[in-house]
């Protein structure tokens, strides 16, 4: 190998090991950033917390119908989402409402329509979070992802306030 590459190559060497030594040290820049909120990509949660679309400020979870989209919220702050939803259908509607959580199960098997509930977790009566299909409406529950429902069922406890808007 002649001087000159064996030089390039020690030189790369060099930098490649200041830039991986260095990645532990990196310190974002205090500047607003280039997206508020942060860029909207599905599973990445905001890089500055953005307002709940709910006006009640103790809300912990927050539905907006005419979107199909669901968030956690912390003091009025999201903390996750938006996240896909489906709800009731004409005549079985998820009303608007402020309600709290009852109760929650893991695993529930609805006896009304014969079918599993996974990640439950129940609100105004008879209606719950759960996974489902969320391209499909409902008997009123509040239809979400794998990942939204099972979100929702370790952040919220019985008694929390949740808020259904339109």
């Amino acid at each position: 190998m002649s001087k000159r590459i064996f030089g390039l190559a020690a030189r790369f060497a060099a930098m490649a090991a200041v830039a991986v030594a260095g990645l532990g040290t990196v310190v974002p820049a205090a500047a607003e950033p280039l997206f508020p909120g942060g860029p909207d990509v599905p599973g990445v949660p905001a890089l500055v917390p953005t307002a709940s679309p709910c006006p009640v400020v103790e809300a912990r979870a927050c539905m907006r119908l005419s979107t199909n989209e669901a968030w956690l919220v912390d003091n009025g702050r999201v903390v996750f989402g938006p996240t896909p939803i489906s709800h009731g259908m004409p005549g079985f509607e998820t009303p608007p409402a402020v309600t709290r959580i009852s109760f929650k199960r893991e695993f529930h098997w609805s006896t009304m329509h014969n079918a599993p509930m996974r990640w439950a977790t129940f609100f105004n009566g008879d209606m719950a979070f759960h996974v489902g299909p969320v391209d499909s409406q409902s008997h009123g529950c509040v239809r979400m992802t794998e990942d939204g429902a099972h979100r929702f069922f370790d952040y919220l406890n019985p008694g929390d306030i949740t808020q259904v808007i339109v």
